[in-house]
């Protein structure tokens, strides 16, 4: 995979599976606009970034404010003229509570941010890949949104809704060249830590381990790449052949 000239926007971009794919996508020549809510993050990732590439942008945008997703992709678009991936990654997703204890709130908070974050930035975008017959969008699902998770059902709800708005919208988008898929991570390694090839153990998969950061970065980077122009409007397990619990 080769992502020279390609001008990529990742958000939740400075932890875990953004910070993956960041590192994957510098490594392999592309410029690079990373979004988060975490200015110190963000700049600690493009000072580790600098041994590949110096076309790094760092924005704090909060993608669940759509004049801040507006503006901040202006500023791409100035810094590189053109934008051609975008990763939709951050998301919130930390919470264990009955159906009956989520409040009005919380269910707001997880679809501003995990489903309109989502469409204020690919609308953001999108106009200027269907003018160029060229773009490539991965949103960043969850295997709740597939099976729904008990004790989560704001978040599976949220993730469910990525999923139908990927394969609905690659069927207006595709026939312009631009492809949108979603990838449906299961256990993911802890994002704290540091270590992108870092794993633990898990009884929820048949492989008896989480999946690492670079794992899910590299399967990103595939449906971002040319080689995957023939791939559209699918949802992509990546769950270790995930026990159904």
């Amino acid at each position: 995979m080769e992502f020279s000239n390609k001008v990529a926007i990742i958000t939740g971009a400075s932890v875990g599976i953004g910070r993956a794919t960041a590192i994957l996508m510098a490594q392999k020549g592309a410029k690079l606009a990373l979004f988060d809510i975490n200015a110190e993050t963000l700049e600690n990732l493009k000072a580790e970034l600098s041994q590949y590439t110096n076309d790094v942008l760092t924005i704090v945008c909060d993608v669940s404010d759509e004049n801040a997703v507006t503006e901040s992709t202006e500023k791409v678009m100035t810094a590189f003229g053109k934008v051609d991936i975008l990763v939709n990654n951050a998301a919130v997703w930390r919470i264990w509570k009955p159906f009956s204890d989520i409040s009005t709130e919380e269910w707001k908070k997880f679809f501003d941010i995990n489903v309109f974050g989502l469409v204020y930035m690919t609308k953001a975008v999108l106009s200027g890949m269907l003018e160029r017959k060229y773009g490539r969008v991965i949103n960043i699902a969850s295997v709740a949104g597939v099976y729904g998770n008990a004790n989560m059902v704001n978040y599976s709800a949220s993730k469910g809704a990525v999923i139908s708005m990927s394969k609905a919208l690659a069927k207006e988008t595709t026939p312009n060249g631009v492809t949108v898929n979603s990838v449906s991570p299961g256990s993911v390694s802890p994002s704290e830590n540091a270590d992108i090839d870092h794993s633990i153990a898990s009884e929820l998969a048949f492989a008896g381990r989480t999946g690492t950061d670079r794992e899910n970065a590299e399967l990103i980077c595939f449906l971002a790449s040319d080689a995957a122009g023939y791939i559209s409007g699918q949802n992509i397990q990546i769950d270790g052949c995930r026990k159904k619990m």
